[in-house]
């Protein structure tokens, strides 16, 4: 008696709906995906009970025709692809034709729908013999969906299902993705009859901004910034939040190749790697980007549920990426977070009424504020180079640690910078740089200066450790790598994939300052290494490259190492607390950071300025009341 036999339809479509209907939300985005794929511009939403008692999805897109009705809730029906070739480059959402009989067969679904003609007609399928019922109905151009009772004849499964909340918030989830992943598509949604999300069409950047205020929050995109970048077959555009706009978890990651949301191992690393020189550590990015992509050039058909994806050059893409958010990153300056003439901050071309990025906040209640005792210098001496004018320094002088200051000073001592001649005397408002001019010293640790916004303060010892930090990056990148022969060569047992990955990217270890040589099958040979690196432990180093160069098909840890070594030298270089410092060094310190690449964090990650405005400050002493 043969023991294998062959599937009922019927039980292969619920072995099929495991993979792709896990949940209600799971449910929504095949259907919603389906409106996407059908031209919808407009898409209604209604929910009862999580999910699990009725999801009614209604588009106005192109509508199916009566006699496709009935093969739309078939298994392996599409009307996506045709051959191997529209597989390998496909260009809708949805393509595997599993979905819709999938659900109708965990559920009581119908499906109706006007393809233009005269008529509409409804499809019904209720789980169990998965037969489909045809009967005339009444429906504008476009397609509904009801879906009812979810799991109601796969008990096993529905008990797995969470509290009503908790699906729906899943659901609420699914669909802020969907409607960031399409700007130009309007998005209801209603729950146990209530409206939760209304979203119009995006069409214009401000619109689509503000969609990504209303579903990221309006704190992201105060602390946002846009890029646009492209080459040939390739587009990266979006926002990046700003390292001040940094979470504990990674919960506002939005990632979408050709429309879809993915999640992507290389993908992830290139974002981790562009920010890892201003992000303090155990904080991750938030962004909102989209790649745009020749479809061929990525496989999507790698997981049931479409949430994967391989890309044909991955180190291509993985380089485009993190270079791309580098240089974004790299080339903001304080100057472009502080307020416009007309109060709101500029964050793109979205104006948000708020404070700036790093503001100061409102003190305790209960807080009291200390006497101040000034210096006898007049207003003109305050202004001179060589005068120390502090504040809040009780008279007593802080000086400990000499080492640092004479390389501060002399750093500083040609900076040929124009102060007013007196303190407090502002030039034209025009030409008062973004973070102002310099108006005394705090405790030896901040310094206060005064801009055409309000007060600006600064972490003297953190900006001038970013300043010197990416100084001594330049100069390094200038004079090149310095090799250094080990007395003794270093030979590594590695795998064969490892030495493989070696003997290919040879190249890579030179430019970086390796001499790396294959010894054998499992073998490789260090001969040189960069001096700087003298004393580190090049073994694990080594393996590490290896093992990014096999899964990423690129590797930054050599050059993350040697960033980590001057990072520190930096740090020990740079201005102390606790110094006191002439008008002049804090205006020449103000100008640097305007100039310098990441200024707005140090090394670690930490702000390194905050402005509070005007506005601010009448709040805090109840001016105008």
């Amino acid at each position: 008696m043969s023991i294998i036999k062959v599937l009922s339809p019927q039980l292969a479509n619920q072995i099929a709906a495991g993979e792709v209907v896990e949940r209600p939300a799971s449910v929504l985005k095949e259907l919603v995906e389906n409106s996407l794929d059908a031209g919808a511009q407009s898409i209604d939403i209604d929910i009862e009970q999580g999910g699990v008692k009725l999801i009614r999805i209604r588009d106005d897109g192109c509508g199916i025709g009566k006699d496709d009705l009935a093969l739309a809730l078939s298994r392996h029906a599409t009307s996506k692809i045709d051959d191997l070739e529209d597989l390998e480059a496909v260009a809708t959402l949805g393509f595997r034709g599993e979905a819709l009989a999938s659900i109708a067969s965990v559920s009581r679904l119908s499906l109706t729908s006007n393809s233009g003609e005269d008529s509409a007609w409804r499809a019904v399928s209720e789980g169990r013999d998965m037969e489909v019922e045809i009967a005339p109905a009444s429906h504008p151009q476009g397609t509904s969906v009801e879906v009812r009772d979810l799991f109601f004849n796969t008990p096993a499964r529905r008990k797995f299902l969470r509290t009503e909340k908790t699906e729906y918030n899943r659901i609420d989830d699914s669909i802020k993705k969907l409607a960031l992943s399409r700007f130009d598509v309007a998005f209801n949604l209603r729950h146990n009859q209530r409206a939760q999300i209304s979203l119009r069409p995006a069409t214009t950047q401000l619109e689509q901004e503000k969609r990504v205020a209303d579903i990221c929050g309006t704190t992201f995109m105060q602390q946002a910034l846009y890029i646009d970048n492209s080459r040939p077959g390739l587009r990266l555009w979006g926002w990046i939040g700003l390292p001040t706009f940094s979470r504990s978890q990674a919960d506002l990651q939005h990632f979408f190749v050709n429309g879809r949301c993915i999640r992507d191992k290389v993908v992830s690393h290139a974002v981790r790697q562009a920010y890892q020189d201003v992000l303090y550590h155990g904080r991750h990015p938030a962004f909102v980007l989209f790649l745009e992509i020749t479809p061929a050039d990525v496989d999507v058909n790698v997981h049931p549920t479409k949430h994967e994806v391989r890309f044909r050059e991955s180190g291509s893409i993985h380089s485009f990426i993190s270079q791309t958010l580098k240089q974004a990153l790299a080339e903001d300056r304080p100057q472009d977070h502080l307020q416009s003439n007309s109060g709101s901050y500029q964050t793109g071309n979205y104006p948000i009424e708020s404070s700036a990025p790093g503001a100061v906040g409102q003190p305790a209640a209960d807080w009291q504020q200390p006497a101040m005792q000034f210096s006898d210098r007049s207003p003109s001496q305050n202004g001179s180079a060589g005068s120390s004018a502090t504040l809040g320094s009780f008279g007593t002088s802080h000086r400990s640690g000499s080492g640092n200051m004479e390389n501060f000073q002399s750093l500083y001592s040609t900076s040929g910078i124009n102060l007013p001649e007196a303190a407090g005397e502002m030039a034209d408002s025009q030409d008062i740089p973004p973070l102002g001019y310099a108006i005394a010293q705090l405790k030896g640790i901040y310094i206060l200066a005064e801009n055409s916004q309000g007060l600006i303060v600064v972490d003297m010892h953190a900006a001038h450790e970013r300043i010197t930090y990416e100084r001594m990056k330049n100069a390094f990148d200038d004079q090149g790598l310095i090799s250094q022969p080990l007395l003794v060569p270093e030979s590594l047992a590695v795998s064969q994939r490892e030495a493989d990955a070696a003997e290919q990217h040879n190249e890579v270890f030179a430019k970086l300052g390796f001499a790396v040589e294959r010894a054998a099958a499992e073998s490789v040979i260090v001969r040189e290494i960069p001096a700087i690196l003298r004393g580190s432990e090049v073994e694990s180093l080594l393996r590490d490259v290896l093992s990014d160069l096999l899964e990423h098909g690129t590797s930054e840890r050599i050059r993350d190492h040697i960033n980590e070594i001057l990072s520190t030298m930096a740090c020990h270089g740079s201005v102390r607390a606790n110094r006191r410092l002439s008008i002049a060094e804090m205006n020449a310190l103000l100008r640097d950071m305007e100039a310098t690449e990441r200024s707005g964090q140090c090394n670690h990650g930490r702000p390194t300025w905050s402005q509070l405005t005007l506005d601010q400050l009448d709040k805090l002493f109840l001016r105008g009341r």
